[in-house]
């Protein structure tokens, strides 16, 4: 690291967890973030000043003005503009050490295999089963670590799966995508609730690729916005998963 690398991290090197080993791990460490609204927002921000290298940012949506109430990589001026070219300037001008790689399209399955082989970790900021499932099938074959989020309402959980071959994968929590719609716009969310989410995302992450602490793994860590509760359950590998086991 240079002297300007140095003071940009300073606090978080006199951390004993982390110390420059550690920061030279996450400047050396590459990170797929899948979808860049309101989770994806606070993951990919906080992971830029954290210094992690590698971004990639993946999102078919053009920014809206009903977005800016929660997805603070984005302002308005951004309106109109590809979510992740919005997020790619917001990140360059947090941090311009970073490298941001960008696919402003859905990845077919070869183009998401790839990409998940190539990363450290993935970050799922999706909003659907669909695609929760095809991103966490990829995980489990390519053996990459997949930190789930989700935010609704006033409600929100977090978990990290398939960090080991004994952790539970997503499809062990979820076992049919069913007709559940878990859209913000059609069930509304406090603008707060999914930066807090996002934010123990990108903790659980950096934890992850420093190989510190407990994470979530084998955790389901929810949380009951309205009444500031939390509730934390163990999850087990399903012996029966069709995607894990």
């Amino acid at each position: 690291m240079n002297d300007e690398q140095l003071l940009r991290y300073s606090r978080q090197i006199m951390l004993p967890q982390v110390d420059i080993t550690g920061q030279e791990k996450l400047l050396a460490s590459r990170v797929l973030i899948i979808g860049m609204g309101g989770l994806g927002s606070p993951v990919a921000m906080y992971l830029a000043a954290a210094g992690v290298g590698h971004l990639v940012l993946v999102d078919d949506d053009e920014v809206e003005l009903s977005n800016l109430q929660r997805q603070i990589a984005h302002n308005t001026n951004d309106v109109g503009l590809k979510k992740v070219e919005s997020a790619k300037q917001t990140i360059q001008n947090l941090n311009p050490d970073i490298t941001v790689t960008c696919y402003d399209k859905r990845l077919n399955e070869k183009e998401l295999s790839d990409e998940v082989t190539v990363a450290d970790i993935v970050i799922d900021g999706t909003d659907n089963f669909t695609t929760r499932f095809a991103l966490n099938e990829s995980c489990v074959k390519n053996k990459t670590p997949l930190v789930s989020g989700a935010a609704i309402r006033l409600e929100g959980q977090v978990s990290v799966f398939n960090k080991t071959p004994s952790s539970p994968c997503y499809r062990c929590l979820y076992k049919d995508e069913g007709e559940l719609d878990a859209s913000c716009s059609n069930n509304g969310v406090l603008s707060p609730v999914v930066g807090i989410i996002g934010s123990i995302q990108a903790n659980e992450a950096i934890k992850v690729l420093l190989e510190v602490g407990e994470c979530l793994d084998g955790k389901l860590l929810m949380l009951d916005a309205f009444n500031m509760e939390w509730r934390s359950l163990k999850l087990k590998k399903d012996p029966a998963c069709p995607v894990c086991s």
